[in-house]
C-alpha cells in the first residue's frame, strides 16, 4: 500500500492542479478553435478530456507525494523530471489550443511523451507502484499524439 504524508499529499495536489488550471484555461480559451476543426476519427466528445485529465493529474499528485516522501537518494531527479514534465503539459495546451501550432505541438507531445517515460522509470525504481500509476498518462499521451497528429494532417 502506498502510503505519504498528508501534509506532502497536499502540497502536491496543490501544485500539480496549478499546473492542471493554467493548462485548463488556455485550453478553455482556445477551445472553440479546436471544435472548428476537422478531427480524426475516435476523437472523444469534448466531455471526457476534462474527466480523464483530473484522473490523470490526481495519479501525478498521488505519485509525486509517494516518491517526495520516499527518503530515496534518487527522489530529487524523479521531482526535477515531474517538474519538467508538468512544465511540459502545460505549454503544450499554449502550443496546441493557444496558438494553433498543430505540428509544433505535436513534436512538443513527443517530447512530452519522452519526458514522462523517464518520470515514470525514475518513479518505478524508487517506488514500483507510483511509476506504474504513470502508465496511464502514457496511454493517453499516446492517443493524444493521434488526435494531435490527425488534427494537424487533416487541417494544414
Amino acid at each position: 500500500m502506498l502510503i505519504t504524508k498528508r501534509k506532502t499529499l497536499i502540497y502536491s495536489f496543490i501544485l500539480t492542479f496549478l499546473f492542471a488550471l493554467a493548462g485548463g484555461i488556455v485550453t478553455y480559451t482556445g477551445i472553440s478553435g479546436y471544435e472548428a476543426v476537422k478531427q480524426p476519427a475516435l476523437t472523444p466528445p469534448s466531455w471526457l478530456f476534462p474527466v480523464v485529465w483530473t484522473l490523470l493529474f490526481s495519479l501525478m499528485a498521488y505519485s509525486a507525494a509517494v516518491i517526495y516522501d520516499s527518503g530515496s537518494s534518487k527522489m530529487p531527479k524523479a521531482i526535477f523530471i515531474y517538474a519538467v514534465q508538468l512544465t511540459m503539459n502545460f505549454w503544450w495546451c499554449v502550443l496546441f489550443f493557444g496558438f494553433r501550432l498543430y505540428l509544433f505541438a505535436f513534436i512538443w507531445l513527443i517530447l512530452l511523451w519522452l519526458s514522462v517515460l523517464i518520470m515514470l522509470i525514475l518513479f518505478y525504481r524508487i517506488n514500483r507502484t507510483a511509476g506504474l500509476l504513470q502508465i496511464f498518462y502514457l496511454i493517453w499521451l499516446s492517443f493524444a499524439a493521434y488526435l494531435n497528429f490527425g488534427i494537424w494532417l487533416l487541417n494544414r
